[in-house]
């Protein structure tokens, strides 16, 4: 009789835990690929209790019958969430007994210049992801709470820490030191780390697996596309530039976050508002972008209405955002010599073939980039494809990304389940 394996994937923010179920099948051992070790892997279910510590938390979760379950109940921490998702598993019929669950992965935003692979959580690993809480401090610290919250229901079951930074540990000192006093880079470890390393990996071996599987010259730009946004330029499967930089707000404009602006509008936006630089600073995360400058939303669905009413807010929301898209890919093509192909995923270019389109016309004259534009428009909602045209110098396709997945192979794989 074949073993069964079922890894928990969680991703916990400061006041949500997200997290989905898998099971493995016996025969993923004898795969080689990440797309044939995916055919032996099966989502049971995933879910999302949402404004933890709060009286009106809300619970949702997908049933065998994929009929979707939704509570509203008071959560007050994480480990009354855990308590939750690990009880509603038995209750709706998921897994007849906690005992199945064989490891549990853990999305953690910052692993610093520590971790350039996955890695068991012990006592060291827990120690070097909570000496950069300051780093992350709305995630790492959500992250260990709710590990010790699945630890205190599973003490026995081993987890995995699978680290948002980890891939992009492969860039040269050139690229991630930024021209401040050195001292600060040693004393205080400022330096660009990047995020979305979990998804632009995938996005490369995927692309290599499907693509590209007897190149062995292969050059990358992924992009990883939605509220939040990050550009990276991988060279023979490794990361050797990405845009985001010390925290996620560096880089491309994003759904609510600036991404790169002139350092000194902080201090000018104080003197001329009389707020502080916390103040300005959440400004510049939560009310920015493309919510900043089309007064509409974060959201491109909305967007893509007003533009169609002829908002002009909305209209300039959008060609700033693909603008500053387009020039990090003219940018990471000048740094990888050559481009075999421009990767799209992640909620808005999965979905929205109008801000791929502007993108690549943004691109066309430099790099030649075309897009088809009837098989653009058609592929979204979770459809693969090449997108550009056979003119076009530099192939483009979508492929939807799976952090997911890639948690649940590193956990099987770290673990040796």
């Amino acid at each position: 009789m074949s073993k069964t394996i079922k890894i928990m994937c969680v991703n916990a923010g400061s006041s949500s835990l997200k997290f989905k179920l898998y099971q493995m099948d016996e025969e993923i051992h004898q795969a080689k690929t990440i797309t044939e070790k995916a055919q032996f892997l099966h989502v049971l279910t995933s879910g999302i209790v949402e404004r933890i510590g709060h009286e009106d938390a809300i619970f949702s979760m997908k049933k065998t019958d994929g009929t979707k379950l939704k509570q509203v109940l008071p959560v007050l921490d994480h480990d009354k969430a855990a308590e939750l998702v690990l009880n509603g598993l038995i209750e709706n019929g998921i897994i007849e007994n906690l005992d199945e669950i064989t490891g549990i992965g853990n999305r953690i935003v910052q692993g610093g210049k520590y971790f350039s692979d996955s890695a068991i959580i012990d006592a060291d690993t827990e120690e070097k992801i909570r000496s950069l809480i300051p780093l992350a401090p709305l995630h790492n610290q959500a992250h260990l709470t709710c590990y010790h919250a699945f630890k205190k229901v599973l003490p026995k079951v081993e987890q995995i820490a699978v680290f948002d930074t980890a891939f992009h540990q492969t860039m040269e000192p050139k690229e991630y030191i930024y021209p401040l006093p050195y001292e600060y880079y040693e004393k205080y470890a400022v330096r660009r780390y990047g995020a979305h390393g979990t998804s632009h990996k995938y996005l490369s071996i995927i692309a290599k697996e499907k693509y590209f599987a007897d190149k062995s010259d292969l050059n990358l730009i992924t992009l990883h596309i939605g509220s939040g946004a990050s550009v990276s330029a991988i060279k023979n499967g490794k990361c050797i530039a990405t845009s985001m930089g010390l925290t996620p707000l560096a880089g491309v404009m994003m759904g609510t976050r600036t991404g790169d602006i002139d350092p000194s509008i902080m201090t000018y936006l104080m003197s001329c508002t009389g707020k502080t630089a916390e103040e300005i600073y959440d400004i510049y995360n939560h009310k920015s972008g493309i919510l900043g400058i089309s007064g509409i939303s974060n959201d491109t669905r909305d967007i893509e209405d007003a533009m169609e009413k002829g908002d002009k807010r909305a209209i300039l929301a959008t060609e700033l955002f693909c603008q500053k898209i387009a020039d990090y890919i003219c940018m990471y093509a000048g740094k990888l010599g050559h481009v075999d192909m421009i990767i799209c995923s992640a909620g808005v270019f999965e979905n929205g073939p109008i801000f791929r389109e502007l993108t690549f016309k943004y691109c066309e004259e430099l790099l030649g980039t075309i897009i088809d534009k009837p098989v653009n428009e058609v592929t979204r909602l979770g459809k693969e494809g090449i997108i550009s045209t056979k003119e076009s110098r530099i192939p483009i396709s979508v492929i939807p990304t799976d952090e997911e997945l890639m948690i649940a192979l590193d956990t099987q794989r770290l673990l040796k389940l």
